[in-house]
């Protein structure tokens, strides 16, 4: 040590001077991160209009979507169609694009068919065809069951508009394919009603 200390430098033990120090520098470094947070959020200098851009017509594309109380329509149909047979299943309505609409699963439907309802609506409305039309193309093409969020089992049909894919009505529950498409193909044609 030299001879001569600073006369703070003699109260303070060695750990109290460590931890001094790294406040110190904490402080430093988030006065410094808070300046440049500060800076980086400060308003342009450009003017409002330069913000946003206004683009023609032909760049844009207006799409066509089934309403909820349209979706509703329809799966309340397909769910009251599956119970006239004593069937327990799950309703799913999807957009073209597979966000879920409405979903409504009928007393006693199985855990399982809640997803298998949608994943089947998305596969209808992403070919547009029935999804028992579609198990027929696995033959032909067996990978396209690995595609993510798709179900290749019958039960679905597409909903369209102007023989344009707009939504899809997936059942799922019945103990065959053939009677949750029948339910979906009821929903499908309460939305004409």
């Amino acid at each position: 040590m030299n001879a001569i200390e600073h006369p703070l430098r003699k109260k303070f033990s060695r750990r109290a001077r460590v931890a001094t120090g790294g406040a110190v520098l904490t402080a430093v470094a988030l006065s410094a991160v808070g300046a440049v947070s500060a800076n980086a959020s400060a308003p342009a200098t450009t003017s409002a209009t330069a913000a946003s851009a206004s683009v023609p017509a032909r760049a844009t594309t207006t799409a066509t979507h089934l309403t909820i109380d349209a979706a509703t329509k329809a799966a309340q149909a397909a769910l009251h169609a599956a119970e006239k047979e004593n069937q327990r299943v799950t309703v799913a309505v999807v957009d073209r694009n597979g966000n879920t609409l409405v979903t409504l699963r009928g007393d006693g439907a199985g855990p399982q068919s809640y997803e298998s309802a949608e994943r089947k609506a998305f596969t209808a409305a992403a070919w547009n065809a029935p999804t028992s039309q579609l198990t027929e193309r696995l033959h032909q093409a067996p990978n396209l069951k690995d595609i993510p969020g798709t179900l290749f089992l019958a039960g679905a049909v597409p909903v369209t508009a102007e023989k344009a894919p707009i939504a899809g009505i997936g059942v799922a529950g019945a103990p065959s394919g053939t009677l949750d498409e029948k339910f979906a193909q009821a929903g499908a044609e309460a939305v004409g009603r």
